[in-house]
């Protein structure tokens, strides 16, 4: 069907279903660190902003090299999950997984951050006014204010997932499966030099990367004004 193999869907499966658990935890994670950075005055601020920002500068090889390293069986991380049960994660789809969640970071966060700035102290010091609870004032006031940088954090974390190549060679190898992702797929395919089959997943991502961003263009339009 499309040109494409078994494993070329289970490959789109896998990307699917690792771009969006990866998305939902990363605004579940993100949103109180979000937070935090655009309100805290503390000095810690800017290196915890950096250790944030880090993913967006790093080469995805230098950051799954060091993954794989502290989640191997004998790093740091990788004796942690053994102790814990769950046996190394490197070439497992959790692995991929939380290589995914550290890579995407920066995507999830500076947009949230952006959003609670935009936002200002005024809506707050309202429904502080008003003795609401601080949690019960982020929920029912900041959450609502910030939707646009939530639905631009969904947006590029999830696109960001899906085309990451670097990380996941790195930390998961290419097992069909297992780990292979559409992006690992299309390395596969052309060292094979199996051109057609290549085409079809690399013509889809072009795609998808052009809805992406017509879809955040159209989303920053119509949100122009709308902002405090």
């Amino acid at each position: 069907m499309l040109g494409l193999s078994a494993s070329d869907w289970g490959a789109i499966r896998l990307t699917l279903e690792l771009a969006s658990l990866t998305t939902l935890l990363l605004l579940l994670l993100a949103t109180p660190l979000a937070w935090w950075l655009a309100r805290t005055t503390s000095r810690w601020r800017a290196p915890v902003g950096a250790v944030v920002a880090l993913p967006l500068v790093l080469p995805p090889t230098v950051l799954g090299f060091y993954l794989l390293i502290t989640l191997g069986p004998l790093g740091p991380g990788g004796q942690f999950t053994q102790w814990l049960g769950l046996g190394p994660l490197p070439f497992t789809f959790g692995g991929l997984l939380l290589g995914s969640v550290i890579y995407s970071l920066p995507f999830a966060v500076q947009p949230l951050q952006n959003a609670f700035a935009a936002m200002g102290t005024r809506p707050m010091e309202v429904a502080a006014t008003l003795r609401a609870r601080p949690f019960d004032a982020f929920v029912s006031v900041a959450l609502p204010l910030a939707r646009p940088g939530f639905l631009t954090a969904a947006i590029l974390t999830f696109a960001h997932t899906v085309g990451e190549f670097g990380v996941v060679l790195m930390l998961g190898g290419n097992i069909p499966g297992k780990t292979s992702v559409v992006s690992t797929q299309i390395y596969g395919h052309v060292e094979a030099m199996e051109y057609a089959q290549a085409h079809w997943l690399a013509g889809g991502m072009v795609l998808f990367a052009f809805v992406v961003l017509l879809g955040l263009g159209l989303l920053n339009r119509r949100n122009v004004g709308v902002m405090p």
